[in-house]
């Protein structure tokens, strides 16, 4: 038995519908009843309905790129033949470790190729006993700052704008920041790129990493707000659990604009009404249960 379950069976055990009569017939209310140490033990919250500020945002998607003025690209001084290389793609460097040794074409004497920055080895093009032309022998990149680019189509141009704060989301990650440029993404492509700058210290993201993002457009004072975790579906409609002493009662809303967080009430709520904000699902599958039972 998991957690939750174990949470339901106590929550089934104690709460109780109300049961109430109409015209000479028994039914039940979206009603059910829990004292409050209970209530904090299986982590019933409640919440006080107030105004609040609704966020318009754009959903936008886009990848990890390692920072161009980050990434340095080793060639070789004096043309030669290549005598050995002491590091491979993935490793870490330190600025002024020694990269590779070379046999000068025309000295003939053997000079190093040291690390002009701090990095990671992204790409290697050289091996010993190979001559080093006029090419690139291997690009490091230091990734403690990477950005990431979102596409911006045509229909959504309009919409943003630099400076726009932004919440980046990257596997479990979330970073509020802001968009630092918008360029035109080249290659005639339809898009533009909204690119927004990564502090990657602690993050450790890695260049052509999947990334979303909610650009921040817009905002709307509302009168009453409730947080959208709170509403649940209850009869076919929706709406929030109601504290009233020990009971909780099931409260239909007529609901208007909604962010990520909060959801706005045109009406059926009353300002500084005290409803559930977290676990207000416990509170529903045990009416749910009860009416079940009531059923057979």
């Amino acid at each position: 038995m998991n957690k939750y379950q174990l949470t339901l069976l106590l929550l089934m055990s104690i709460i109780l519908p109300v049961q109430t009569s109409l015209a000479g017939e028994e039914e039940y209310e979206e009603i059910s009843r829990i004292n409050d140490n209970l209530a904090a033990q299986v982590g019933i919250v409640t919440t006080i309905a107030s105004p609040g500020t609704i966020n318009q945002t754009l959903a936008v998607y886009g990848k990890v790129t390692q920072a161009p003025e980050h990434v340095n690209v080793i060639q070789a001084r004096f043309p030669g033949v290549i005598q050995s290389v002491n590091v491979s793609i993935g490793d870490r460097v330190n600025k002024g470790d020694r990269l590779i040794a070379i046999e000068s074409n025309e000295s003939l004497k053997t000079y190093s190729v040291q690390a002009p920055i701090s990095g990671v080895i992204m790409q290697r093009h050289a091996n010993p006993g190979e001559l080093t032309q006029e090419r690139q022998l291997l690009t490091i990149a230091n990734l403690d700052t990477v950005w990431a680019e979102f596409r911006i189509y045509p229909e959504k141009q309009k919409k943003v704008s630099s400076g726009y704060s932004v919440m980046v989301i990257i596997n479990e990650h979330r970073i509020q920041s802001h968009i630092a440029h918008l360029v035109i993404s080249g290659a005639n492509e339809p898009y533009m790129l909204a690119r927004v700058k990564l502090d990657n210290t602690k993050l450790k993201l890695s260049p052509g990493q999947f990334a979303e993002a909610k650009i921040y457009t817009g905002k709307f004072d509302v009168s009453l707000t409730v947080k959208k975790e709170a509403v649940q579906e209850l009869g076919g409609r929706l709406g929030v659990f109601v504290k009233e002493g020990k009971a909780y009662e099931f409260n239909p809303l007529n609901l208007g604009k909604s962010d990520d967080n909060l959801i706005e009430v045109v009406s059926g709520l009353e300002k500084g009404a005290e409803y559930v904000s977290k676990n207000s699902y416990l509170i529903k599958a045990d009416i749910l249960k009860s009416e079940a039972e009531d059923n057979d």
